[in-house]
């Protein structure tokens, strides 16, 4: 995996952020979702390498990344400040300026940076969400079901950390091929991944936190923004055919509350687009990218 890219570890705002970096050209940053890590995009990154300079990275409280000590408002772990850490990867690495594609837990950290960072977001792509405040204001029944850790993360300390501790492979698992169309479509060696970083209780803690900060910091900042400030860059937004953000909401319609320049489709596959559906969410995104007149 990640043939050709090389692996660092750049400390920012008080934490270590973990990825990789590959290719040449043009800039783009992704950002991967719950339960995975960068890995995520091990069948993506290669191929947009083949045309710009790609970063793959892991959030703060994930895989490789630090997990620095939360506050009692849980601001440590708001999407505000890991976007902040990205941005600080990206300036570490003489960017200035560029895309973002974020996927799940990622999205939400690429389009908050896009909200609070306009001069360095060139281009934003989301995949398979809507924002955050539209989320919990618009759910029904089948997202609250599908997405249950939306409250369970976010249950006070230290009820989810005590029981994710018990038994972290099957919390990893039951998310994958609950969430999957094809659980197969990720192999043994890529779940062992993504349950060898919640075997440590500072990792679960800290993503518990992640979901404690989104019930609360984000949501109220989300709901400040929405009318009031506009994403200003182009956004593709991609989601699951038969997932919940499709069936759920009204994915391009939602996101044009937010921002001007949208396009997007729902792809065939499941929530994990990247890893169940690479060949189509690498066309889209060299599209999308790609310099038009």
């Amino acid at each position: 995996m990640f043939e050709d890219f090389t692996e660092f570890d750049i400390p920012v705002g008080g934490t270590v952020i973990h990825g990789r970096r590959g290719g040449s050209g043009p800039p783009v940053l992704l950002l991967h979702g719950i339960p995975e890590t960068h890995v995520m995009w091990h069948r993506v990154a290669p191929a947009l390498a083949a045309t710009h300079t790609v970063v793959a990275t892991d959030l703060r409280g994930f895989g490789g990344s630090g997990t620095p000590a939360s506050a009692p408002d849980h601001e440590p772990y708001a999407m505000s400040t890991l976007a902040r850490d990205q941005v600080e990867v990206m300036a570490h690495l003489g960017f200035t300026e560029f895309a973002v594609a974020g996927h799940d837990r990622g999205a939400r950290c690429a389009y908050r940076m896009a909200l609070d960072h306009p001069a360095q977001v060139t281009a934003l792509a989301v995949l398979d969400i809507v924002p955050t405040s539209d989320t919990f204001d618009r759910s029904g029944r089948e997202f609250l079901l599908g997405f249950w850790v939306w409250s369970f993360l976010a249950a006070p300390y230290p009820l989810p950390e005590t029981l994710i501790a018990a038994a972290p492979s099957a919390l990893v698992n039951h998310m994958l091929d609950s969430w999957s169309a094809d659980p197969a479509a990720i192999p043994p060696e890529i779940r062992a991944e993504y349950i060898a970083a919640f075997a440590s209780p500072h990792t679960i803690h800290a993503i518990c936190e992640e979901y404690r900060a989104a019930a609360t910091l984000d949501y109220d900042r989300d709901r400040k923004d929405k009318g009031n400030r506009r994403i200003e860059c182009p956004v593709l937004v991609l989601w699951d055919e038969h997932g919940a953000t499709g069936t759920g909401f009204d994915p391009l319609r939602t996101w044009r509350e937010w921002a001007g320049d949208v396009r997007g489709k729902p792809l065939p596959g499941g929530h994990f687009l990247p890893e169940e559906n690479p060949a189509q969410v690498i066309t889209e995104l060299q599209d999308f990218l790609a310099p038009h007149p």
